[in-house]
């Protein structure tokens, strides 16, 4: 069990820098809530948010239970629609083609249970190899629900490291086989930043490719907004959900969810169906439910913008997150250059003092993000590639090692990073925030090194 302090409210903020804006680095700790003692290594799985936000967040709860029913009937659109025209400027899209949703998983979910599948079973839903279990876990479901010859589904190996190139011929090597077996392509799944490992994906290439080849694209952002660069207009993907709670310091429970104007009639329904479900048969259409529905919004808009009570505060922080982003720390270029070259400095370091390598191709794109992969002397079953030094434990030890090792990291040294085997080498996942520096990069190689060293002495059997 991990036991914290939360930090106190002192007053105490981060410096402002000669140029107007915050000053990135350790000094912006303060501005979060992390306890003293930890060193939060891993903001690409659950994000945090500064104590700016937090106070925007209670603000906005506060107001819904000081007088419900006037904030969710008539105020609630209102600030909706004002941190949709925020949010859409950040990835350059209309805003009439961007929602909320809980998380990306919701998204990708909302995709694939609205599209229609042809009765003649010929129908294939692509992904690849690297897909996040829970998005293809839709896709099992989907398998289970419709049955043996309604619906398939086709997986695209790949192995990191990859090249780019190599990844777009394997998507259309798989639809060309598609094809050739009398079957068409539906929709192909793909990350913007994968999640295990975290590296670039050349989703916009794979956007290209799917347009050229008549093939529905889903673009999976969940590591998207505020950790790369967007630009949806141009990209053009046919769906695209991305966590605002990630990168974009919105409280958890927020992705912006774009759909563009022609296939925005693909999705008749949220999940769960709502008051925006327009119903084919006429039924049920008539009856007036909270909150009012101006009749100037279009029915993809109004059909996402309330789905039931629940806390709908995260996304009406969404514009105070843009904004802090722009008036108090610089903007998004100063943010993302700040954490691109942090991630690239940051990952070198912690591999020279491993003696290992970053996980990257020979163009240098896998890094292009705000995370990356290094590898750790440790290796399991295989002992023909281990190094000198390196620890080499039974095969059949991996996962409960990544278990120990997460775990003990957490308890015993208030830090913690994703840990996952790639083939027999184990591999690490880092993420560059702007409350990190490159001290803290050494201090996450030193604690990994000491944790090798106890699963050499074998500690993870206890």
């Amino acid at each position: 069990m991990v036991s914290l302090t939360i930090r106190e409210r002192d007053g105490e903020e981060a410096k402002v820098g000669e140029d107007g804006f915050k000053v990135f680095g350790r000094e912006m700790r303060k501005d979060f809530l992390f306890a003293p003692e930890w060193t939060n290594l891993n903001h690409g799985s659950y994000g945090s948010i500064p104590r700016a936000i937090q106070d925007k967040l209670r603000g906005y709860q506060d107001d819904i239970e000081a007088r419900p029913d006037p904030f969710i009937r008539f105020a609630l659109a209102r600030l909706t629609d004002e941190s949709r025209e925020a949010v859409a400027g950040v990835v350059n899209a209309p805003v009439e083609t961007v929602v909320f949703v809980n998380n990306a998983t919701e998204g990708v979910n909302t995709v694939f249970r609205n599209l229609k599948w042809n009765p003649d079973g010929k129908d294939v839903a692509l992904c690849f190899s690297t897909v996040y279990d829970a998005c293809g876990k839709v896709i099992d479901f989907l398998y289970d629900y419709h049955g043996e010859g309604r619906f398939t589904s086709r997986e695209i190996p790949i192995q990191y490291p990859i090249e780019d190139d190599e990844i777009l011929q394997r998507f259309r090597d798989a639809v060309k086989k598609v094809q050739d077996e009398g079957k068409r392509a539906k929709v192909c799944i793909f990350d913007v930043v994968s999640s295990r490992p975290g590296v670039l994906f050349p989703w916009e290439r794979m956007v290209k490719a799917c347009r050229e080849l008549g093939v529905l694209s889903l673009v999976d952002g969940a590591q998207g907004i505020g950790m790369v660069r967007l630009n949806l207009s141009e990209a053009d993907p046919d769906f695209f959900v991305s966590n605002c709670h990630k990168w974009l310091f919105t409280p958890r429970g927020c992705a912006v969810f774009y759909v563009p104007v022609r296939n925005q009639h693909l999705l008749p329904t949220t999940l769960a169906t709502s008051h925006g479900y327009s119903s084919q048969s006429g039924e049920h259409s008539i009856r007036p439910e909270p909150p009012y529905k101006p009749k100037d919004k279009s029915f993809f808009v109004n059909n996402f913008e309330f789905t039931g009570t629940r806390d709908y505060a995260p996304n009406l922080c969404v514009k105070d997150a843009v904004k802090y982003r722009k008036e108090v720390l610089g903007g998004e270029e100063r943010i993302l250059s700040y954490l691109w070259d942090l991630n690239k400095k940051g990952s070198k370091l912690v591999a020279e003092k491993l003696g290992t390598e970053v996980l990257e191709n020979s163009k240098g794109t896998l890094t292009n993000c705000s995370m990356a992969n290094i590898s750790v002397p440790l290796w399991r079953g295989d002992k023909s590639e281990a190094k000198e030094g390196d620890v080499v434990v039974p095969a059949e030890d991996g996962d409960r090692i990544v278990v120990w090792m997460m775990s003990t990291m957490a308890s015993d040294y208030k830090t913690i990073v994703p840990m996952f085997w790639l083939g027999n080498r184990f591999f690490v996942r880092i993420s560059a925030q702007i409350y990190l520096d490159l001290e803290d990069y050494e201090f996450g190689a030193e604690t990994l090194k000491k944790l090798v060293e106890r699963v050499g002495k074998g500690e993870y059997k206890a």
